[in-house]
């Protein structure tokens, strides 16, 4: 009978755990699914929108660059210099080694005659009064053309710029050389897929795209379907390929510079992910059942042999020894994460402050809002690999091995802290040796030990003071030094500083670990990390790395 509740005991025991654990799983695993393509999409829109709108920031840049440049020498010659052919001529050189992009330059009068000419056609006595153009200039002052045939009979655009001297008018007018010009809005593809390539209003292509067309050719994209300062689409390619397309208007709403690319490259990292997703769900799924039959047959099997009172107490046992241990890991876990949150929390308190400002959208400040938003994401991510490698602690892991540049690391813990730093009005001075080579390490964990030093460096300082940083070869070794003019260390503090849980900040501040980790950081990468007390003020950490050459690839 004993055997029959047993068993009726262990079956319900089962369907119940697996029911309760395995419901809000599969749960959290569909809803997750369905939306990672929906989270994927509305990440690829916005990148791509971030491309679009970084890149018609750098065309209108440039464009602007070489109207000022004209308008300065218009500015600063008069008419009788600049028909003379051999001023031109230098002015010309000056504007192409200051700027460049230049291919000609020509003085055009107020009847339209070109008076003078600098570059590689035959252009001089050609009339352009006749010439849309022509009249426009001389009616606003100033000019950026489409991309046209004109007297050359090859595909270019023009910049002219108008001026007035003694009652009459004449004309600066220079033509851009389309390849360079191509190359900047060329930089804008990424992948396999990326394209990028500007149309006028009416659809007509002025550089060159990736894949189909040609200059001066019409695309089948209709250009009204794109307002305002930034605009994503979705539409099918002539292959019937599923593509997004972010357009800005720029060169004051002529043009509309036009990303695109498959949001399936785009996505590629995120479709991986959800994979990984299905997976880690298959693996719990089958921990789970496995582990509740194990359980639940051990429990089954316990009360066979001893009496429930005595289970209980077990497994309260066993169960405290797991929270104390957890406690343990979780206040070593919490230190190296508080780091990476007090940027995130920063970056945070900045972009909200930047969306208080008018006019957000048309700031140079959201180019610094989307940085914002990358380091953000920079810095979620390396608390999850400091949780992994202090989990890994326990389990004796082996850094992971890849190359590290020793300077680039230390400029981009830097970069992190320096706005940190410059709140508090501390100088940080660099001196890092070119002759520092690359080295095989694992760089997360290295920049881990720096973090933690320049922490313990701004806060040991306070405010106002200064700290030196400098690195250089060694024999074998690559020395850092980090140098701050703080208070220093005592004699016994210099003793304690490497163990577990000593801390010189104030109660709640801090949890001891930083410099300990790091210990064992550079003690697994088998070099060494020192202390002592600056001759000046302040203290020095001596950080040496031993140099493992790079495996070839």
């Amino acid at each position: 009978m004993k055997e029959g509740l047993y068993r009726t005991l262990k079956r319900k025991i089962i369907t119940l755990t697996l029911v309760m654990s395995l419901t809000p799983l599969l749960i959290l695993g569909a809803v997750l699914y369905y939306q990672f393509e929906s989270a994927g999409r509305e990440m690829t829109r916005e990148q791509i929108r971030y491309r679009a709108q970084a890149q018609a920031e750098a065309v209108d840049l440039f464009l602007k660059e070489r109207t000022a440049i004209l308008n300065a020498m218009a500015d600063t010659h008069d008419f009788a210099q600049m028909i003379d052919e051999k001023n031109l001529a230098r002015i010309f050189e000056v504007m192409n080694s200051r700027a460049g992009a230049f291919v000609d330059l020509g003085i055009i009068d107020s009847r339209g005659a070109h008076r003078a000419y600098i570059g590689p056609y035959d252009l001089r006595g050609r009339n352009y009064l006749d010439q849309s153009w022509f009249n426009e200039v001389m009616i606003k002052g100033h000019y950026k053309s489409d991309v046209y045939m004109g007297f050359r009979q090859q595909p270019h655009f023009i910049i002219a710029v108008r001026r007035h001297e003694n009652q009459q008018a004449w004309i600066l007018r220079a033509t851009i050389d389309p390849n360079r010009f191509e190359e900047i809005v060329r930089s804008a593809q990424i992948g396999r897929t990326g394209d990028a390539y500007l149309v006028n209003r009416e659809g007509f292509l002025q550089t060159r795209p990736r894949f189909e067309g040609d200059v001066l050719g019409q695309t089948a994209i209709d250009t009204r379907q794109f307002g305002g300062r930034v605009t994503v689409i979705e539409l099918e390619d002539a292959a019937g390929t599923e593509r997004f397309y972010a357009g800005s208007w720029l060169n004051d709403n002529k043009w509309l510079l036009i990303i695109n690319q498959q949001p399936l490259e785009l996505m590629s990292r995120l479709f991986a992910l959800r994979q990984m997703e299905i997976f880690i769900i298959t693996l719990g799924v089958l921990g789970i059942v496995a582990t509740t039959i194990f359980t639940t047959r051990l429990t089954i099997n316990r009360l066979r042999k001893s009496d429930r009172e005595m289970i209980e107490l077990n497994a309260q046992l066993v169960q405290s020894d797991k929270l104390a241990a957890l406690g343990k890991m979780a206040a070593g876990v919490a230190h190296e994460i508080n780091n990476p949150l007090a940027v995130i929390l920063q970056k945070t308190g900045w972009m909200e402050d930047l969306l208080e400002e008018e006019g957000l959208k048309q700031s140079a400040n959201i180019a610094e809002f989307r940085q914002s938003i990358a380091k953000i994401e920079q810095h979620v991510e390396r608390a999850r690999k400091v949780v992994h490698n202090m989990l890994g602690y326990a389990r004796k892991m082996e850094p992971r091995l890849e190359d590290v540049d020793v300077n680039s690391t230390i400029d981009q813990t830097i970069t992190i802290l320096e706005n940190h730093a410059r709140i508090n009005n501390i100088d940080i001075q660099v001196d890092l040796a070119e002759t520092v080579p690359i080295i095989a390490g694992d760089q997360a964990q290295l920049q881990q030990v720096f973090l933690n030093l320049f922490t313990n460096a701004i806060d040991a300082i306070g405010s106002n003071g200064t700290i030196e940083v400098a690195s250089w070869r060694s024999d074998d070794h690559i020395v850092v030094t980090i140098k701050d003019d703080g208070p220093g260390l005592s004699e016994d503090m210099m003793r304690k500083i490497f163990d577990p849980f000593f801390t010189t900040k104030d109660p709640g501040k801090g949890t001891g670990l930083g410099l300990w980790v790091s210990h064992n950081i550079i003690a697994k990468m088998g070099g060494g990390i020192h202390v002592k007390n600056n001759p000046d003020k302040g203290a020095v950490f001596t950080v040496e790395i031993p140099i493992v050459i790079p495996e070839k690839k």
